[in-house]
């Protein structure tokens, strides 16, 4: 889903036809981001399930995600998007709240709950 959120919501017809490396580093960005974002959760579901697994690499990547996550909170706060549509831009903030809380949640039981992994 994430990656056609600028066709979805026609982010380009506000660019200029002209300003095509503007529409470039848009695409750019927003499909680096999205691909981020669904790797790293990927990567945080094979580690939580895999067997060669240890804390360590599970709190490194579970403290990479959360920062992720935090900066997109951070942004939809600061620069917010669906701002058109305040449900959506609430919506929004509220989604990543939870997907952030959620991660916050993992990160800190792994740091103060001692787990037995396999």
């Amino acid at each position: 889903m994430a990656f056609f959120v600028p066709t979805a919501w026609k982010w380009y017809s506000y660019i200029d036809i002209n300003a095509t490396e503007l529409v470039a580093a848009v695409r750019a960005i927003n499909a680096f981001f999205s691909l981020s974002l669904i790797l790293f959760g990927i990567v945080n579901i094979l580690l939580i399930h895999g067997d060669k697994s240890n804390r360590y690499s599970i709190i490194v990547v579970l403290a990479a995600t959360c920062i992720l996550w935090l900066t997109r909170v951070a942004f939809q706060v600061t620069y917010p998007q669906g701002s058109l549509y305040p449900s959506l831009q609430y919506g929004m903030l509220s989604a990543f709240g939870i997907i952030t809380l959620c991660y916050l949640i993992s990160l800190l039981s792994m740091l103060f709950v001692k787990h037995v992994i396999p």
